[in-house]
């Protein structure tokens, strides 16, 4: 098993930046991926970016390609979601994500809100 702890979430101005952890514990040499998803109220999940943990390829949602960017410490398991020039529609709870080779984003950490104020 896999746990995942997020921080970082709060308020912040449009225009503004935040930074967002994601701490992983348990079996973390099994990892694969670490990533980022979103839910803003009344839409459905939705992926925000991933790195890998062996080669720290990243991938990214359009809506997030030249604002965020993200990042791992191998030596702290834990990964970061740079989020920069931040927009009212980035409200959302952001999810940390993980996964092994046995299932796709089959870890899930607890949420953390961000909210954009405009």
């Amino acid at each position: 098993q896999v746990q995942l702890v997020e921080s970082g979430g709060g308020l912040v101005q449009a225009g503004g930046s935040l930074r967002l952890s994601c701490a992983a514990s348990g079996r973390t040499f099994s990892m694969f991926r670490t990533g980022w998803f979103r839910q803003a109220p009344g839409k459905e999940r939705e992926f925000v970016a991933f790195i890998r943990w062996n080669g720290g390829r990243t991938y990214y949602a359009d809506s997030a390609k030249g604002r965020f960017t993200i990042s791992r410490d191998n030596a702290k398991n834990t990964v970061y979601l740079q989020m920069n020039s931040l927009k009212p529609e980035d409200t959302a709870v952001y999810y940390c994500a993980a996964d092994d080779t046995t299932a796709s984003w089959n870890y899930w950490g607890q949420g953390t809100q961000v909210t954009v104020s405009s």
